[in-house]
């Protein structure tokens, strides 16, 4: 038996209200992400967008998210990570306002890149503070219970974002995040401590550059694919302006004193497959609230609200999930939850593949969310934790950046690719109505396409799914 030190109890209770500091803001950036994803349809008809309008109003915030987390992962690392993370908050609260004031779809398109920056400056920098709060062999507690309150965000989200959208107006979706941000920008200035700085190293500037140059021609290439298709001028150039740049970036990183991108961090065998394991669960989980919000509201025709009550099942499953295997994994091994819970993930995906129809029960589709959203669940907790014990503490910031860079990139493959399977069965004049979530009332032959789409596109992510299973099982340090 191990005694408890006062200042083993001192750091437990200053741990607790870090990991509550960090969950707050998850919880934010998550629920302004599933209010929308619900509600866009709402949005979609207020402004009469176009389909390219309406994959900019998500992808946007996807795209510029990703292409800064590394910046701000390596800023906070020589500025020091209080400070960034609490002006993530402030400058997400200032463009959640004004995105609630758009006076057109570009201005909200625009708003959302500055939420972007702000999300990303919380997000490089959460799991890293509460991993510098928590000793190692509590750290599964304190990220289980962080992961866990995702499921808030996503339990919340989908039945606020249709509620307001049907009663209160579009705004609202956004303007429900100005009092949750300045409270999360006050308790955080009030409990967080001051981290002392790293000794100032020149900034990596030319990486930066090139790191956000080539990932923003990628993810403007998948994105712009679904659209516009493969071979579209704007998806050529951005894959040969990210192919010209990854050997540049190689080469820079290589030559740098302090790059932002230390590649010698990401060669070892567990960090390597964990993240590859990492990108394939986001791609196979993330969309998922987004099709099946549109399937009832475009195959069903059911309002915002019921779309977003039909949906509460991953959240839940994630919520249930997410502090049982914190708990777990001071006995269990963070490596055999990370496979566990990537074959959930699969499992659920491939039964919603097998019953995609109009005709399901939905207690059938309730449950095949819901044991998605526990393998969710149980593999972020595991990965997680898995990554951030494998570290060196002067690595985390840029790491933890990349990381989530990672699991971003995941997420706009998988919002585009998903979007682009479901309306590649229906003919482009429908395709708008999908997005509006309006083909029921206008189109029941198209209904019927559009069920070949959800299909393929369930297939498509119960694939990367079992792909992640089998990366996650290769995530194995030389020394387990």
């Amino acid at each position: 038996m191990v005694a408890v030190t006062p200042q083993d109890d001192t750091r437990m209770r200053y741990a607790w209200r870090v990991c509550a500091v960090t969950s707050l803001g998850l919880v934010l950036i998550g629920i302004a992400g599933s209010t929308l994803n619900v509600a866009l349809p709402t949005v979609v008809r207020h402004f009469h967008a176009d389909a390219l309008e309406s994959n900019w109003i998500l992808l946007s915030f996807l795209l510029v998210n990703t292409a800064s987390l590394v910046f701000f992962g390596r800023v906070a690392d020589l500025l020091g990570r209080r400070e960034v993370y609490l002006t993530g908050f402030a400058l997400f609260t200032v463009a959640s306002l004004l995105a609630g004031l758009s006076p057109d779809v570009w201005f909200l398109i625009a708003m959302r890149v500055l939420q972007a920056i702000g999300a990303a400056m919380i997000l490089a920098n959460g799991t890293v503070i509460i991993t510098d709060a928590f000793p190692p062999e509590r750290l599964s507690q304190g990220m289980g219970v962080y992961i866990g309150t995702l499921s808030v965000a996503q339990l919340a989200g989908p039945t606020l974002g249709g509620l307001i959208a049907e009663a209160a107006g579009w705004q609202w979706i956004f303007w429900v995040n100005v009092p949750a941000g300045l409270l999360a920008l006050g308790v955080g200035a009030a409990i967080l401590r001051k981290v002392p700085r790293q000794p100032k190293e020149p900034v990596d500037a030319l990486g930066n550059v090139l790191v956000f140059a080539a990932l923003s021609a990628l993810l403007l290439a998948l994105s712009t694919a679904g659209s516009s298709g493969p071979f579209s001028p704007v998806v050529l150039a951005g894959a040969g302006l990210f192919v010209v740049l990854v050997p540049l970036i190689v080469l820079a990183e290589r030559r740098a004193p302090n790059p932002v991108l230390d590649l010698r961090l990401f060669g070892g065998r567990l960090l390597t497959y964990a993240n590859l394991a990492s990108f394939c669960n986001a791609l196979a989980r993330s969309a998922l609230i987004l099709v099946v919000a549109l399937y009832f509201q475009a195959a069903r025709g059911v309002d915002a609200f019921a779309a977003g009550l039909s949906v509460l099942p991953v959240p839940v499953g994630i919520g249930l999930a997410s502090p049982i295997v914190g708990a777990l994994g001071r006995r269990v091994s963070p490596y055999a939850l990370s496979i566990g819970g990537a074959v959930l993930s699969a499992a659920g995906l491939g039964t919603l593949m097998l019953t995609a129809d109009p005709a399901t029960p939905y207690w059938v589709i309730g449950v095949s969310l819901f044991v998605a959203g526990c393998g969710s669940g149980t593999f972020l907790t595991g990965n997680t934790t898995q990554v951030m014990r494998a570290l060196p503490p002067g690595s985390l910031g840029v790491v933890n950046g990349f990381r989530v860079m990672v699991m971003n990139v995941g997420i706009v493959i998988s919002v585009g690719l998903s979007l682009s399977l479901l309306t590649a069965s229906v003919g482009p004049g429908v395709r708008a109505q999908v997005y509006a979530g309006t083909l029921s009332t206008l189109s029941p032959v198209a209904v019927g396409q559009l069920m070949d789409g959800f299909q393929r596109a369930y297939a498509v992510l119960f694939c990367v799914a079992l792909l992640g299973a089998v990366l996650a099982a290769l995530a194995r340090s030389r020394r387990s």
